[in-house]
């Protein structure tokens, strides 16, 4: 029976967050199967390589450190952020390599959905692992999913906020700005461990994520807003060529392109998509060189096409 509970208590919450991120990237939304690999190595290929390598650390650590509880401690505190963040982070590696991935709101999104990946299978391994008693159980279940995955989530999401950021910068500005995300997601996951392990500390590391999730949640909002801007910008050119009617230039940096009557309802939805996606292909082009910049050349055509056949199909007043 709590195997059941367990699971569910750790997949609902996970998948719910993981949904959550996904809808808040409004502008240039990520593609859900990428975003599905992020979170299935999360909970399945970090999570194994990470208890591989806490295991050979801790061996080692228990050679000079007698002490169990010191152990614990430092095992929670240096080892498990170090080698946690690391495998974490592995797979950014490669989403990074895609064309999808172009910003930091997109690093968020991926880096987010690892964590959460993660936090959905630590939290079931520690909410079987406590089923003695049931007030206990739930006590563990709500602060793990609203603190301790939370933490996993900021901790992934803060080193793709930085590999996002840096994607078109020279490579060893793209290396100082991944070793510094991953050094602040290092340290995110080492101080809440670190709280956490005291019962005199406790309360500060809620706080401390309180404070955390605060801080992201702004991130990401600042993030969006200059996503709008990137998309107002870049089809500014386009609204003087007469591709886009000037009008649409608010509306599709806005909200208020998800609302209907401001165009044909039946060609709204993929104008948006079209729209959008020509915008960041224009900046990602200027960003490019060589293959990556003919593929965006050839994307940008291919979007104006689609644009001006669905605006052919609509008259306007």
């Amino acid at each position: 029976m709590y195997i059941i509970l367990s699971g569910l208590a750790a997949i609902i919450p996970m998948s719910f967050y993981l949904y959550l991120i996904w809808r808040m990237d409004k502008y240039d939304r990520e593609p859900i199967k990428l975003v599905l690999a992020n979170y299935l190595w999360g909970a399945l290929g970090a999570v194994i390589l990470a208890i591989i390598g806490s295991i050979i650390l801790s061996s080692f650590l228990q050679v000079f450190i007698q002490d169990e509880f010191g152990v614990d401690v430092l095992s929670a505190v240096i080892i498990a952020p170090f080698v946690e963040e690391i495998t974490k982070g592995l797979f950014l590696l490669i989403t990074i390599s895609s064309r999808k991935f172009d910003n930091l709101t997109d690093g968020i999104v991926y880096g987010g959905a690892i964590g959460l990946g993660f936090g959905m299978t630590e939290n079931f391994l520690y909410f079987i692992s406590n089923t003695e008693n049931f007030a206990d159980w739930i006590s563990i279940v709500i602060v793990r999913t609203l603190f301790s995955a939370v933490m996993h989530l900021v901790a992934t999401a803060t080193l793709g906020a930085f590999l996002g950021l840096s994607k078109f910068m020279s490579k060893p500005i793209r290396v100082i700005f991944g070793f510094l995300g991953l050094s602040i997601a290092m340290l995110i996951h080492s101080l809440w461990n670190l709280f956490v392990s005291f019962e005199s500390t406790w309360f500060l590391g809620f706080i401390f994520m309180i404070i955390s999730v605060l801080i992201f949640i702004s991130v990401f909002q600042l993030s969006l807003r200059n996503e709008r801007k990137i998309i107002f910008n870049e089809l500014y050119e386009e609204s003087l060529t007469g591709i886009i009617p000037r009008f649409h230039l608010e509306l599709l940096s806005s909200a208020a392109r998800d609302k209907s009557g401001w165009i044909d309802e039946k060609i709204r939805i993929p104008y948006i998509k079209y729209a959008t996606a020509l915008a960041f292909r224009k900046r990602q082009m200027r960003q490019s060189k060589g293959s990556a910049r003919n593929y965006y050349q050839a994307e940008i055509e291919h979007y104006k096409n689609r644009i001006a056949f669905l605006l052919s199909q609509v008259n306007f007043i």
